[in-house]
């Protein structure tokens, strides 16, 4: 059996925790199952070798590296420091502490990468980590250029064969999009 069957195959049900509308499984409860099966297993986390820093920085907001290695194949996670919002943190703003909680949830993912507990992140590829139901009331107005539109953008990017109608609908149960930003939008998408 592979690594990614056997890590893929073992219920996290009892280990799921939940925080707001997330699900999830602490970077403690991920490792320790990981080391259950695999105990060779390590982790990396990487620095910016021009800062030597645990994160890593476009001069506005800041992001960790970090991999898991099992069985000789390392699986990298790159993770936005962000708030509890999930919008990230000005570089400003940040701490030392902001960049420790990335740093565990980012070696959570890099294990669920391998297998373990990976269903819980189904979904993430959209600008929000799970959708809100349709009744629930848009909290952001999507605007250009503010906090949200680079990863707004990825989004459209990595979805451009769904068409422009499905990215709306699935942009529009977080954001309210203007007819400016739709317009912006379809620019982006031909």
């Amino acid at each position: 059996m592979s690594t990614f069957k056997k890590l893929s195959s073992i219920d996290v049900k009892s280990k799921v925790e939940r925080k707001g509308a997330q699900d999830y499984i602490s970077w403690s409860n991920a490792w320790s199952m990981l080391l259950a099966e695999y105990p060779t297993s390590t982790r990396t986390i990487y620095e910016d070798p021009h800062t030597g820093l645990n994160f890593f920085t476009d001069g506005r907001t800041a992001y960790v590296k970090v991999g898991v290695t099992v069985e000789g194949l390392e699986h990298i996670d790159y993770l936005p420091v962000m708030d509890f919002r999930n919008n990230s943190i000005s570089v400003d703003k940040l701490t030392s502490f902001d960049v420790n909680k990335t740093i565990q949830r980012a070696t959570a993912k890099a294990i669920a990468m391998h297998g373990l507990g990976l269903t819980l992140w189904s979904g993430e590829d959209v600008p929000e980590l799970q959708a809100k139901p349709k009744t629930a009331p848009k909290s952001f107005t999507l605007d250009i250029g503010d906090e949200n539109w680079d990863k707004v953008m990825r989004y459209i990017a990595a979805n451009k064969a769904k068409g422009l109608p499905a990215i709306l609908k699935q942009l529009g149960t977080k954001y309210k999009i203007t007819a400016k930003v739709k317009k912006e939008l379809e620019k982006n998408l031909k």
